[in-house]
């Protein structure tokens, strides 16, 4: 893999995004890559994209993006519902992948993308970012070390604000239809369980209950209602190999205060990773905000600061901070044949879990 490695980003919205919030600064902060090409579905975004963001090359057609010879790496930062057909463009053209979560709508479509994936023989990395958090890695090794000695239970609890107003934006607005596989469950029920999984290990007979308890939304454009059909209450019960228990509640809603909790209790000492929503609007969202990690022993029963290392991605907005850290580690994968970043197996796993999730019961 030559230097710097050129990312193609399908999604590259000029005015708004995950891409330009995340993965655009995460890339020019980044020594190891270079942005070659943008796409959006109009010539006149994609050429303001390209302008804005400073890339080589801009596109309107997918396929044409992944096999531009300048493109190493092609990013897919859509609406989920396209990323089976985004995803699939870029694998055959031989490119290696970095496709924001969720991977698809369904387990199934997550296995054949999967599948894929290792038939074309490259890289293809989730955006399961929370993992890289410096407050996850150092309560992962922590854990390994063995410090918190027997661990004996975890209690996971996030809200977002989301749902806090009755007009919604018309480009969120398919987020509250479930089959576009990207609400409550799919999006931070995925990311809260990912973290329990790669902190404790895989998650055995989970317990699961969603709910809404909120309706009535609009869009804001248009005045049109929102028939919502995707969950805004989540809940799981379930043990993690070694027999510790796990409680996992998520919610959105009008009053919700947007923050994190993630408790977990070991026969020797406890962890605690909590967000600080004063500080960070985006401390709700586990694999966005910023965690801070707490430790307390049977002799020192108070919550006690663990210092967590810094690198360069402190620096970046606190959108593409984890995000950065992710294209570190792809970055050395791709120059050393490793394989360090949760990749498309991961994804289908974690598809197949929030699958056993049940459809809320809809109001008369």
């Amino acid at each position: 893999m030559r230097e710097p490695i050129g990312v193609g980003i399908l999604g590259a919205n000029p005015d708004r995004g995950w891409a330009a919030r995340a993965h655009i600064p995460a890339i020019t902060a980044s020594a190891h890559f270079t942005l070659a090409a943008v796409a959006t579905t109009r010539e006149d975004s994609a050429e303001a994209a390209r302008v804005r963001f400073g890339a080589r090359h801009a596109f309107t057609d997918a396929r044409r993006l992944a096999v531009h010879p300048d493109v190493d790496l092609v990013v897919v930062a859509v609406k989920v519902p396209a990323h089976v057909e985004l995803v699939t463009a870029a694998l055959d053209a031989g490119k290696h992948v970095y496709c924001e979560w969720p991977l698809a709508t369904t387990a199934d479509e997550a296995a054949t993308l999967a599948a894929a994936a290792r038939r074309a023989g490259v890289h293809a990395t989730v955006g399961l970012q929370a993992r890289f958090s410096p407050a996850v890695l150092r309560a992962r090794a922590t854990i390994a070390e063995g410090r918190l000695g027997t661990v004996q239970s975890a209690t996971v609890y996030s809200s977002r604000a989301k749902g806090n107003t009755r007009d919604v934006p018309d480009w969120t607005a398919y987020t509250y239809d479930h089959r576009n596989g990207a609400g409550l469950v799919e999006v931070l029920g995925g990311h809260a369980l990912d973290l329990v999984r790669f902190l404790l290990g895989p998650i055995r007979d989970p317990s699961m209950r969603t709910a809404i308890r909120t309706e009535g939304h609009r869009v804001a454009e248009t005045g049109a209602p929102i028939t919502v059909t995707a969950p805004d209450q989540f809940l799981t019960h379930a043990e993690v190999d070694g027999g510790a228990v796990v409680s996992v509640h998520l919610r959105d809603g009008a009053t919700a205060i947007p923050g994190t909790r993630v408790e977990i209790a070991g026969t020797a000492s406890n962890l605690l990773l909590t967000s600080a929503p004063e500080r960070d609007p985006w401390a709700a969202q586990i694999q966005i905000g910023r965690l801070d990690l707490y430790e307390s022993r049977a002799e020192r029963p108070e919550w006690t600061p663990v210092a967590l290392d810094r690198d360069p991605a402190d620096a970046l907005p606190i959108e593409a901070a984890n995000v950065a850290r992710v294209y570190e580690r792809l970055a050395a994968d791709l120059r050393e044949g490793t394989h360090t970043t949760p990749d498309f197996h991961a994804a289908r796993e974690l598809h197949t879990l929030l699958e056993q999730a049940p459809r809320p019961r809809l109001r008369a």
